[in-house]
């Protein structure tokens, strides 16, 4: 059972100086491993009766397990992701928010090993027969992606001006109501979104992008005893089984040769 996430509130600043772990961890606050996030982002952490859970939330958990604290969750906005703000002005420990890795991002913060291979979606309107970004272009239909994300900059490359949507629920809904005609954001949240039997019958999922996009927690530049206990759990979550079963539990069954 994974341990409670306590959500706190924007804004908070950085607990005691010089806490650690007893295995030597840096901590913003003792007995606490902080976790920056954004919310919500379903499957990796959103709300559930008044607690975050989701797949990245499980696995900082055990993290948190292993270093004898407990996880406690702030809710930021994605861009400070890019830049590590806020792990370097010591608010947060460490970001989990369902992040690509990019060469970009590296410069400002440090990555653990991959945890997830993801890939692009698009969705748009049942009603719409687009499936492809060509159809989207030839259309000359409106596309949407979360600002800051790398779903975002795949539009842009291919030439397009998406609408910046603040949060992937505000993506979801600009569909809804017919502000943009398609939307192009992480495959695993169009897969928890179909769930939903009325999503499913008022969107229609087109042709997945593979962008070669690999996950990674982020740690601040040169924590690397924190970033080191992230990677330790990565490995022996997916030797021991317990990756495939949060897997299971928040997403779905693991593809064909994944582990």
């Amino acid at each position: 059972m994974a341990l409670l996430a306590t959500l706190l509130a924007t804004g908070c600043g950085s607990g005691d100086e010089g806490a650690t772990t007893s295995d030597g961890v840096p901590l913003v606050a003792k007995g606490r491993l902080t976790t920056c996030t954004h919310l919500p982002y379903p499957p990796f952490q959103f709300e559930r009766d008044g607690e975050v859970v989701g797949f990245d939330v499980a696995l900082i958990d055990r993290v948190a397990k292993n270093l004898g604290v407990e996880q406690h969750i702030v809710d930021t906005p994605f861009e400070n992701f890019k830049t590590g703000a806020f792990l370097n002005s010591g608010q947060c420990d460490l970001a989990a928010a369902g992040m690509t890795i990019t060469d970009e991002r590296r410069k400002n913060v440090d990555f653990s090993i991959p945890y997830f291979d993801a890939t692009q979606a698009l969705l748009a309107t049942a009603d719409s027969e687009v499936t492809t970004l060509a159809e989207v272009r030839s259309g000359k239909k409106r596309l949407g992606a979360q600002s800051g994300t790398t779903g975002e900059s795949h539009a842009q490359e291919q030439g397009f001006d998406p609408v910046a949507f603040e949060s992937a629920d505000a993506v979801l809904n600009g569909l809804r109501t017919r502000q943009v005609d398609a939307v192009v954001i992480d495959y695993p949240v169009v897969q928890g979104w179909l769930k939903d039997p009325a999503n499913a019958r008022t969107f229609r999922l087109g042709r997945s992008i593979d962008t070669g996009e690999r996950y990674g927690f982020s740690v601040k530049k040169g924590n690397d005893k924190l970033r080191a206990a992230i990677d330790q759990v990565i490995e022996e979550s997916r030797a021991d089984g317990g990756y495939e079963r949060l897997h299971r539990e928040w997403i779905g069954p693991l593809p064909k040769g994944s582990g």
